[in-house]
């Protein structure tokens, strides 16, 4: 590449680069959510202290936090699905539209699925039913669902994803997918959530939470 067009493309890199640093990456990892609710210390916070990558999304849903959980409870790669992209984060088999009896029970320590074999995912760390649960691969990442009802029997879903890249391990790739695709795959999974639950909720039935000491 001569001069100029070597000049012109590092200009036009620079342009890019402040263009998702100063507006692409504050709205991706700030989505629906309000100003106190990123604000704010989070259970969970304390599990990855100082991340590089700080993400609160938030979505209002017409349902209670009763009506919600059974749709987080069962998901996961042979399970329920993500809610999200099908073909591309669970193995192209349709996420249910169901609550399934049998993806219940759910208990600290279990696995949240994310390999074909459904033995890879994120640990369940904490479980605080029906306000929270955290999931995370410690030390480096945590990922939190949290429900806020509202007198108008809407409630607040946020979740927050908390990441710490080290840059010198191979799993700096991964890392820079979550930063660059996250928020689309988040965005759909929470408006697939909100869908879900209102649907069940117009129906008004309220599926009772279940833990247990073993995984389903």
């Amino acid at each position: 590449m001569n001069g100029p067009g070597w000049l012109l493309a590092a200009a036009l890199a620079g342009i890019g680069g402040a263009a998702y640093v100063r507006a692409y990456r504050p709205w991706q990892l700030a989505w629906g959510a309000t100003a106190e609710e990123i604000g704010r210390r989070l259970p969970g916070d304390e599990v990855v202290s100082k991340p590089t990558f700080n993400a609160t999304r938030a979505i209002t849903i017409q349902a209670t936090p009763e009506q919600i959980w059974p749709w987080l409870l069962q998901v996961g790669v042979t399970r329920a699905g993500w809610y999200s992209y099908d073909l591309l984060d669970n193995l192209g088999r349709p996420s249910a539209r169901d609550i399934i009896p049998a993806l219940q029970a759910r208990a600290e320590g279990d696995i949240v699925p994310i390999s074909p074999d459904g033995r890879q995912g994120l640990k369940i760390l904490s479980l605080d039913l029906p306000r929270s649960m955290l999931w995370g691969t410690l030390p480096d990442t945590s990922w939190l669902w949290l429900m806020e009802p509202r007198p108008d029997r809407t409630t607040r879903l946020i979740t927050r994803i908390r990441m710490r890249y080290r840059w010198l391990s191979p799993s700096i790739a991964f890392s820079l997918l979550v930063e660059f695709a996250d928020i689309w795959m988040i965005r759909r999974m929470l408006l697939n959530l909100r869908e879900r639950a209102e649907s069940l909720s117009v129906t008004g039935s309220s599926p009772s939470l279940s833990t247990s000491d073993s995984a389903a």
